[in-house]
């Protein structure tokens, strides 16, 4: 399926090829979900056992239930156990399937917004702009905010790329697909480059190391005062996403045939967008620039339940949710007692799938 832009330029709908739909006719959808929490569940066990001190997963459970309710487990384990569960490695776990999970379903809906099936969550400079400005505090060591320092001024940074691309994008009142895109590539490399130029001229190597060491993205450090805010973010962008399906199908159809069955495109396109893109700075915030995630998974999610996004946003979250989590056990167990930056992983695997999808997507 194929339509066209404001400028009449032809994209690709996402669409699925007879094998494709004969295997999502061979899996039910609920017992598709059901296998994907399955995977989540295990991913998520895996992330808190394993580790310089490794715990039984048997024993995570029990910690865990007994978290819940003393009398659904008893406590056989250590209290330092305990602790290492429950205050190092859940939140850190918790924080990675959030992210992954937002990053997930923000790709999937980016790139029916923008019907290109290469658009990813880093497409607005967003990310950018979160780079700014949690550069400015590591290298400059502000700390007006205490501990929130770092996060909000990433979230500052997003929230002002975000603004200055969309009135960029604005031409005689109306946004269009193309200017968006475009505007929002050059904000990306404009702040990259602010960002890179703050570390560079840095007198401290510390702070340069610390800098350079976010802009790869990782989840070291996390503490449950850091999940909450993301946690609702995603979960509320979700829920939201999930409410405006019918609108993100319609999409698919073409701008005309959208607008055609009564949907205002860009105004909806304009909101969700926005949406989107706090979404990704409150992510960015906590975790740094991860790559990627929103790039592939949901490639992944249209091959195993369609484009219908009533299916795939579900299926989005769970599957982003356990890659990161997986992901990030890798970056911390791979070169242990060293960790590596979780988007370093995250790109050595999406680089080779971009690059993939490209030659997929070129016209024979």
């Amino acid at each position: 399926m194929t339509g066209t832009t404001d400028e009449g330029t032809a994209v690709a709908a996402p669409v699925s090829t007879p094998a494709a739909a004969a295997r999502r006719r061979a899996v039910p959808y609920p017992l598709l979900l059901m296998a994907l929490a399955v995977l989540l569940a295990a991913a998520a066990t895996a992330g808190i056992a394993v580790g310089s001190i490794g715990v039984p997963a048997g024993q995570v459970w029990g910690i865990l239930l007994h978290r819940v309710h003393p009398v659904l487990a008893d406590p056989t384990w250590t209290p330092v156990r305990e602790t290492i569960v429950v205050d190092v490695r859940l939140p850190r776990v918790l924080l990675a399937g959030v992210v992954g999970a937002g990053l997930s379903v923000s790709g999937m809906a980016l790139q029916a917004l923008v019907r290109n099936p290469l658009a990813d969550p880093m497409l607005l400079g967003v990310s950018s702009g979160a780079s700014v400005g949690a550069v400015l505090v590591l290298v400059f060591h502000v700390t007006l905010f205490g501990m929130f320092s770092l996060p909000v001024a990433a979230f500052c940074g997003a929230l002002a790329a975000l603004v200055a691309v969309y009135f960029l994008a604005r031409s005689g009142g109306r946004m269009t697909t193309v200017r968006l895109v475009l505007a929002g590539v050059a904000m990306a490399e404009v702040l990259s480059a602010v960002a890179s130029f703050l570390i560079v001229t840095s007198n401290d190597p510390q702070k340069t190391q610390s800098a350079l060491r976010w802009m790869l993205g990782g989840l070291a450090g996390t503490t449950w005062t850091t999940v909450w805010i993301p946690v609702g973010a995603v979960l509320l962008g979700t829920a939201v996403l999930l409410g405006v399906c019918r609108s993100l199908n319609l999409l698919l159809a073409g701008e005309k045939a959208a607008a055609a069955l009564g949907l205002d495109v860009h105004r909806f396109r304009g909101a969700l967008f926005t949406l989107v893109a706090l979404m990704i700075g409150t992510i960015v915030a906590v975790s740094g620039q991860i790559g990627f995630v929103g790039l592939i998974l949901p490639h992944v999610v249209r091959l195993l339940v369609g484009a219908d996004h009533r299916r795939a946003l579900p299926a989005a979250a769970l599957l982003g949710a356990s890659f990161l989590i997986a992901a990030d056990l890798g970056a911390r167990t791979l070169m242990s007692p060293e960790e590596i930056p979780v988007g370093i992983l995250t790109a050595l695997v999406g680089g080779p799938f971009f690059l993939w999808l490209m030659r997929r997507k070129a016209p024979r």
